[in-house]
């Protein structure tokens, strides 16, 4: 295997880490681009040629011609089939567990994120609040939380109890539950004793702090940085608006 050279650009969101969580726990070396979300430097020229849907995260491999990748799931899917040849977060050898590990990521990708990301938008991007939205997005999150409590029955980790992709792309959203309306898991805890078992993993808590320090644990451990937080993309959203 090639030694690695990718450029990860992202942001400090809930979304932007989980591509550096991957790095981090396949021990990938990387150069790191922080794109400013509220300058909207994800729709210039520069980024739009390497994410033409102008999201973070995305990487380039340059050891692989300038290989652009974006989408966080399509992210860690490349680089776990690129750079983990030790099969550390995404099993080869063995298609059941291969194919358990990739549902899990589908779930967390076509679920979990989407509806988080939703909450989000609803319970701190809007400044009206719609409680009807708000409310049927906290069902659904309970609801998919539900799912991993149970799933997590007298187990440390989703698939084959070791820690691996299926944990690595949904701990960032869930750990940052408060953010999208859940003020507390207390009801899952299966789930709850799962993110605090990742919440010791070095290699996962050195990506959460890429590039900027852990926003969701700032703003968990100083609700005066979430008022203002919520003051400053409320009014971007506004902006945006007009």
């Amino acid at each position: 295997m090639t030694t690695p050279d990718i450029t990860l650009y992202t942001s400090g969101t809930q979304n932007g880490v989980k591509a550096s969580v991957v790095l981090e726990e396949l021990g990938i070396p990387y150069k790191v681009k922080q794109v400013e979300l509220l300058k909207k430097e994800q729709y210039e020229p520069w980024f739009l040629k390497i994410n033409p849907n102008g999201k973070i995260p995305a990487i380039v491999d340059h050891g692989k011609e300038d290989f652009p990748v974006f989408e966080s799931t399509a992210i860690a899917i490349y680089l776990c089939e690129n750079y983990d040849p030790e099969e550390k977060l995404l099993p080869k050898n063995d298609p059941k567990l291969r194919s358990q590990v990739i549902q899990w990521v589908m779930f967390e990708a076509s679920g979990i994120a989407p509806t988080q990301g939703q909450s989000n938008f609803y319970c701190r991007y809007l400044p009206e609040k719609i409680p009807f939205a708000i409310n049927n997005c906290a069902k659904e999150i309970k609801r998919l939380y539900d799912v991993m409590n149970k799933s997590l029955e007298g187990k440390e980790y989703l698939v084959g109890n070791k820690f691996t992709l299926a944990d690595a792309m949904s701990y960032p959203m869930i750990r940052g539950h408060f953010f999208s309306g859940i003020e507390s898991i207390d009801e899952f805890p299966n789930l709850k004793a799962w993110v605090e078992r990742i919440d010791t993993r070095p290699a996962t808590q050195k990506g959460l702090n890429v590039p900027v320090p852990d926003k969701m644990k700032e703003y968990r451990e100083n609700p005066e940085k979430l008022e203002e937080f919520e003051k400053l993309i409320q009014s971007f959203f506004k902006e945006k608006q007009t």
